[in-house]
């Protein structure tokens, strides 16, 4: 580890934390590797259950390192499709771990790091966030790192359409009356507000935490109304059976915290 992502271990709530603040956390080599393994490891470590994600310094993340130099033996085509793909791969294994993401978002968040947002499955932001889809501003095309499948998922294909055909940003605000963000919080309660959350799902049984996130991932792409239902329909049948469920209903009964067990 470079130390280019820090991560806090509070019980069973993981604070990783974006740790370029000399380069706005711009997204290198390093910081994608650790990311990268970060989350495609939180599958096999069920003693965390949720995850808040920031960055350190003035802003969150400003997109892709472009100063980084890449230079290899490899051909520039195929590098440049390894980069992307190492990349990308961040956002697929965000949506795939069981552990909700609750994203803390200030000052910029640009291009891929925008996209650390979008995957995530909370997202406050500080007075100050802006963030944008900046790639179009470099002579690429707009869509990237997924914004183009996140984005009017979130927002609508206007705003979506807006931000990647222009890579203008948007502030705080517009943000939160979109739906891209749940809340404005000032920035020095935005770690306690992501904490408290995390508590409230805490609160909830492990299992039954992380199936509801599998059942969102899966049912936002739901081909119709019975393939959601069974999505559904199979969760609550499986969830039905534990002894977690049991436990859930004596305590809601008796007026006192569930002790959960299963794990």
């Amino acid at each position: 580890m470079s130390g280019a992502l820090l991560v806090e271990a509070r019980g069973a709530v993981e604070i990783a934390t974006l740790n370029r603040p000399e380069r706005l956390n711009a997204l290198n080599e390093g910081l994608v590797d650790e990311l990268g393994a970060y989350f495609g490891g939180l599958a096999e470590r069920k003693e965390v259950r949720v995850v808040i994600l920031r960055g350190a310094g003035r802003g969150f993340c400003a997109g892709l390192d472009i100063q980084e130099d890449r230079a290899t033996d490899e051909t520039p085509v195929l590098r440049t499709l390894r980069t992307q793909t190492n990349i990308g791969n961040i956002y697929r294994k965000m949506r795939a771990c069981p552990q909700p993401i609750i994203a803390l978002g200030h000052g910029a968040a640009a291009g891929g790091g925008l996209s650390l947002l979008l995957a995530s499955d909370v997202r406050y932001a500080a007075p100050d966030f802006r963030c944008n889809a900046a790639y179009i501003r470099i002579g690429l095309g707009g869509c990237d790192m997924a914004s183009s499948y996140f984005l009017p998922r979130l927002v609508g294909a206007s705003l979506a359409s807006e931000m990647i055909l222009t890579g203008r940003f948007i502030d705080a605000e517009r943000a939160l009356s979109a739906g891209l963000v749940s809340e404005i919080v000032d920035a020095d309660k935005l770690l306690d507000r992501g904490l408290a959350l995390a508590d409230e799902m805490l609160a909830t049984s492990p299992w039954g935490l992380r199936l509801s996130k599998q059942a969102l991932n899966l049912n936002i792409d739901a081909q119709s109304l019975d393939a959601a239902m069974a999505i559904e329909d199979r969760q609550q049948v499986i969830l039905s059976a534990t002894e977690d469920h049991q436990e859930a209903l004596a305590a809601f009964l008796a007026k006192r915290p569930p002790d959960y067990r299963e794990r």
